[in-house]
C-alpha cells in the first residue's frame, strides 16, 4: 500500500507531536504513517485487520468473537523470517 506524503498533514495536532488517528479518510494510510514514524529504518508491515478482527454476531461462516483473520498469515511470514 503506497504511504503518501501528503497524507502525514492528517496526523498532525497542534497539542502533540502527532495523533494515532487521521480522521474520516485514509484511515489505513494514515495508520501506516503514524507507525513508520516510530519504525525509524527497521523493515516493518502495517497490516489492517481492524474491520475483520471481531465477528459481532454467528453467520454461516464463523462464530461470534475474535476471528484471529491474518494471524496464520504473520505466523508463516515470521517463521521463514526465522528459518533464514
Amino acid at each position: 500500500m503506497p504511504v503518501w506524503k501528503p497524507y502525514r498533514r492528517l496526523i498532525d495536532t497542534d497539542v502533540a507531536d502527532m495523533k494515532n488517528t487521521g480522521g474520516r479518510y485514509g484511515g489505513a494510510i494514515t495508520a501506516a504513517i503514524f507507525l513508520r514514524e516510530f519504525a525509524g529504518e527497521q523493515p516493518w508491515a502495517h497490516l489492517d485487520i481492524a474491520s475483520t478482527a471481531y465477528q459481532e454476531a454467528n453467520d454461516a461462516f464463523s462464530v461470534r468473537g475474535g476471528t484471529g483473520f491474518g494471524m496464520r498469515t504473520l505466523f508463516e511470514l515470521l517463521r521463514g523470517y526465522a528459518a533464514q
